[in-house]
């Protein structure tokens, strides 16, 4: 039978708790025991002390022990204790005191030598003895023997009593126990299965699920942690969507193109000629370039790209890319210029990794900036890194979305990163291949930071 983590709590409290009532009680009821014997002990010392004048006197004018020696009406006289004047009646003698009564009964006379004359034959400790004197000297001892247990003093409706007493107490405290268990158990727990709860929501992908946080304990900080993972699940989530839209829309777009000519061409309206199998070569080519743009995103995901680190000249490496962008920026009427540091800017990286990265951020540029803008690579020596810097003249993105176009799926909401310039940026590191990038981000520019070889 499984048992929840509220019941194991209830118990192992209430055990606690129902542990330190029985060694209260047991440690009251040892206690008790000792306490009460050691005061009728204590009772017994006291009633031999006016005894004690009377034994001296009674000694002094017989000369010895001989008259008391199993003599019990003498040794009754002299137990006797003397009536209280005050309260004395006239005409009445004073009652006589039992053998059975007080502390007569434990009681003994001992002569000087300890042994007995006259009273109770029980085992005699000097603890429990007190000299009778004459003249300053010992002629004899009266001792009392102890109650060694409740039962043997007469106590025993004493300390029914007493157990009575206690045991009601204790089945008190053992309520009031199982109560404080309970609201400890339920106060402890109860965030505890909120935050289960939630978990199960979460995990059945209702990623909106959030715990209310109620306290700053070590059970408050695992609901802010919970709440967090659930705030980055639902990000990433969206954003995985809006990178699977973006992916559609990439692939649908050259997919329609070439489903529309290919059609154009079987009605007739279009003829197979060289024109034509160049415009489907062109889209076959953008398909193919895309479709190889994901696969490379998948091997980053995974770590699995391949690198081929050797020490490249940037400024060359820069070069030919430009080189590659020239017709198209005049054909959409763009300034694109290049930049470079007077001295040689050399770096140890995958020369095939750098120029899909800067050919990317080009890429975006080239197709969104405005006609008749501006696009400038520049590339120089900070702080003994090499800087690449790739500007355009804009529209420029929003300055809230700066931040976050690095992350995975990430796409801002403007126009210009509809296409691929978002789900294609965010590989950046991976694709760089190189010991300690950087990047960072501002309107209108993009730029990549590549450590110095």
């Amino acid at each position: 039978m499984k048992s929840s983590i509220s019941t194991k709590l209830f118990v192992a409290v209430l055990a606690s708790v129902l542990s330190v009532i029985l060694i209260m009680g047991l440690t009251a009821n040892w206690s008790f025991a000792r306490g009460f014997l050691g005061y009728l002990n204590e009772q017994a010392m006291q009633r031999m002390s006016p005894v004690l004048p009377r034994l001296a006197v009674a000694y002094a004018r017989e000369g010895s022990w001989e008259f008391m020696r199993d003599n019990k009406d003498r040794w009754f006289e002299v137990m006797r204790p003397e009536p209280a004047q005050d309260f004395a009646i006239p005409g009445l003698a004073t009652p006589p005191t039992s053998d059975l009564t007080g502390a007569v009964f434990r009681i003994a006379l001992l002569d000087a030598q300890k042994n007995l004359v006259m009273g109770f034959p029980g085992v005699h400790d000097d603890e429990f003895m007190r000299p009778v004197e004459v003249a300053g000297k010992i002629v004899g001892w009266l001792a009392v023997t102890p109650f060694q247990s409740v039962s043997e003093a007469g106590g025993e409706r004493f300390q029914q009593y007493q157990l009575r007493a206690s045991l009601a107490m204790g089945v008190l405290s053992l309520l009031l126990a199982v109560l404080i268990a309970w609201w400890i158990a339920r106060t402890l727990l109860d965030p505890v299965k909120r935050v289960a709860a939630a978990t199960h929501r979460l995990a059945a992908g209702e990623y909106s699920s959030r715990v209310a946080v109620s306290s700053n304990d070590e059970v408050g900080q695992l609901a802010r942690d919970f709440n967090q993972l659930a705030y980055t699940l639902e990000r990433n989530e969206k954003m995985r969507r809006e990178f699977m839209a973006d992916v559609s829309h990439e692939l649908r777009t050259p997919l329609s193109v070439l489903r529309g000519e290919l059609e154009a061409i079987e009605d007739g309206v279009r003829t197979l000629d060289q024109a034509s199998m160049k415009s489907l070569q062109g889209e076959v080519g953008m398909l193919s370039k895309l479709v190889d743009d994901l696969y490379e995103l998948s091997l980053a995901d995974v770590g699995a790209l391949t690198y081929r680190k050797v020490d490249c000249d940037l400024a060359e490496l820069l070069t030919n890319i430009t080189e590659m962008f020239e017709e198209r920026c005049a054909a959409r009427q763009l300034s694109l210029q290049l930049e470079l540091a007077t001295h040689p800017l050399s770096v140890h990286a995958d020369p095939g990794r750098l120029q899909q990265l800067i050919s990317n951020l080009l890429e975006n540029s080239v197709r969104y900036t405005d006609a008749g803008g501006t696009v400038q690579v520049r590339a120089a020596m900070r702080d003994d890194e090499v800087c690449i810097e790739v500007m355009d003249s804009g529209p420029g993105v929003d300055p809230a979305q700066l931040p976050r176009l690095f992350e995975r799926f990430y796409r801002g909401e403007t126009s210009r990163n509809r296409a691929s310039g978002g789900w294609r940026v965010w590989g950046w590191r991976s694709v760089t291949a190189l010991p300690s990038p950087t990047a960072a981000a501002s309107a209108p520019t993009i730029r990549p930071q590549a450590a110095s070889g």
